[in-house]
Parts: structure tokens; sequence; C-alpha cells
């Protein structure tokens, strides 16, 4: 049963969810997820929670998420994306459909993250895992001729989560439930967060369904002048609370697909438009 779980609970790991969720990996198991990420916007949350119009962006990130049993209770992570491109496009006058403003690109990696996570309590009913995440600053900055363009925060950060989670059987369905809270420390440009996030899913049959909802606060500790317009995902003191449904569906044992989309239903210093993601993942 415990593996059948983890596959459906690392079917819809996401970055800011990542490592996440009360279980860990067995000895000398693991998980592997190839995805694709994306989100385009014409508008974006203002630092009061008002929408506001933008230049068109985007944000694409290819990535690799894995994780690997290194003992019963210790698992590692990895999170890389190694292919990440945020571009703005071409703004079109409304009235004479001039270019008024032209569309740039930057491709890049994206920042990793490198996770142990361990399992505090694995006996049941409830479940509870401690992780510790490291981000590496493998992504650009300042991109564009007006440096607004991203693939990456510059900075190292420390993130410390706490999952709980516990299982039931229903006709011999196992749906679960998971709860999280984690503590982001950034180390020099950016405000330390907090994160939340509740998870739940079932397997029937091949099929997988997931529904997620997290969110991130800022303690605006740090106060910058940079993307003060919200037009970027890696923008500081940016806050939002996103509902996440997913789906998948699994071939047999090893191999399955998943899609993703993301809504923000409030939020602050940020794009204002769903997300979207696709995968493949394989189970040793």
């Amino acid at each position: 049963m415990k593996k059948t779980l983890l596959s459906i609970i690392l079917f819809g790991t996401v970055t800011l969810t990542s490592a996440g969720d009360g279980w860990v990996q067995s000895k000398k198991e693991g998980y592997l997820k190839l995805s694709q990420w994306w989100l385009v916007s014409d508008k974006h949350y203002t630092s009061t929670g008002q929408i506001d119009p933008n230049q068109t962006r985007a944000t694409y990130v290819t990535s690799i998420y894995g994780e690997y049993g290194i003992s019963d209770r210790l698992t590692a992570v990895l999170y890389f994306p190694f292919f990440t491109r945020s571009l703005s496009y071409d703004q079109e006058s409304a009235t004479t459909g001039e270019i008024i403003q032209e569309g740039e690109a930057i491709n890049s990696v994206g920042d990793t993250e490198l996770t142990v996570k361990y399992g505090l309590l694995q006996k049941g009913p409830v479940f509870l895992a401690g992780s510790y995440s490291l981000g590496i600053p493998f992504g650009t900055v300042e991109g564009g001729s007006d440096g607004s363009l991203q693939t990456g925060i510059g900075e190292f950060y420390h993130i410390f989560r706490l999952d709980a989670s516990t299982s039931f059987n229903i006709g011999g369905k196992y749906p679960f439930v998971s709860v999280y809270g984690a503590y982001n420390q950034r180390t020099k440009n950016y405000s330390n967060e907090f994160r939340y996030g509740f998870k739940t899913g079932v397997e029937l049959n091949k099929w997988i369904l997931i529904l997620q909802a997290y969110g991130v606060g800022s303690f605006k500790n740090i106060q910058n002048n940079f993307n003060t317009t919200g037009t970027s995902i890696f923008g500081n003191n940016m806050e939002f609370f996103t509902i996440s449904p997913e789906v998948g569906f699994k071939f047999n044992d090893h191999f399955g697909l998943s899609a993703n989309i993301g809504a923000a239903i409030w939020g602050r210093l940020i794009l204002a438009a769903p997300s979207y993601s696709v995968g493949v993942f394989w189970i040793p």
C-alpha cells in the first residue's frame, strides 16, 4: 500500500510542493518525473491585490524531479529545471497595430533545489516528515534590455518544511490527505517567506486524481525597488494562494502521464493567469 500511496502523492509534485507529504521513500527505491510547466499572462496582481494589464509575458520551465531512498527514513530529492525560458511578447498599438514595444527572451538553467527529507513518524495513522532544501542560484537574475526578464532569483535560499499525511481505506481504495508548513529563508535581496498547503488524492483503477491548494506569504523584511509591478514569477514580496487540480493515467506500475492546472484566486506582485504543466513519471 505504501508504494501505491507514494505513486499517487509524487505524481502531483510541483515546484512549491516538492519533497512533500509525510511519507518517505524506502531504501534504494525512487521516483523520477520529467515535466513541462508554463505561464503566459497579459495582466498581474499589484501590491494591493488589484489586477492591472501589462505587456504579455511568459515563463516556460522544463525540469527533472527525482527522489531516492538513502535509508528507510532518509530520502534525497533533486529538482533541476534544466531549461527555463523567460520572455515578453511584442506589444502592439490597439488603434494602429504598430509595435510599440518589442518582445525579448532569455534562456538558461533555472534555480535548482537539493533536499534531504527525514521520516519522523512512519508507522501511522499519521505520518510525519521534515525536510531541508537548499536553493542554488543557477538562474539569470536580470535579462532583457530593462533587466526585467528572470529565470531565477540570484541568491541561495533555505527551506525548512514539515509535512503530515494520513490515508484510509474506503471500499478498497486508499485516498490520502496531507498538509504542510514551511519557512523559506533568503540570504540577500529577497524577503523571507512562509509557505503552506493542503493536498488530497486517490487512485481509481489506472486514473489518479489530485487536488492541491497552496500559498506563499512574505514577511516583507526586505524592501526592494525591482519587479515592483508584479510582472515576474521571481519578484520580491510576492504573495498568492492557488488551487491546483491534477489528473493522470498510469500505463502500468512504473510509467504514467500527468496534467495540471494552477489558478491563483488572489495574489500580490505576481502574474495573474493560470499555470499549466504536463509530465511523464517513472517508478522503478
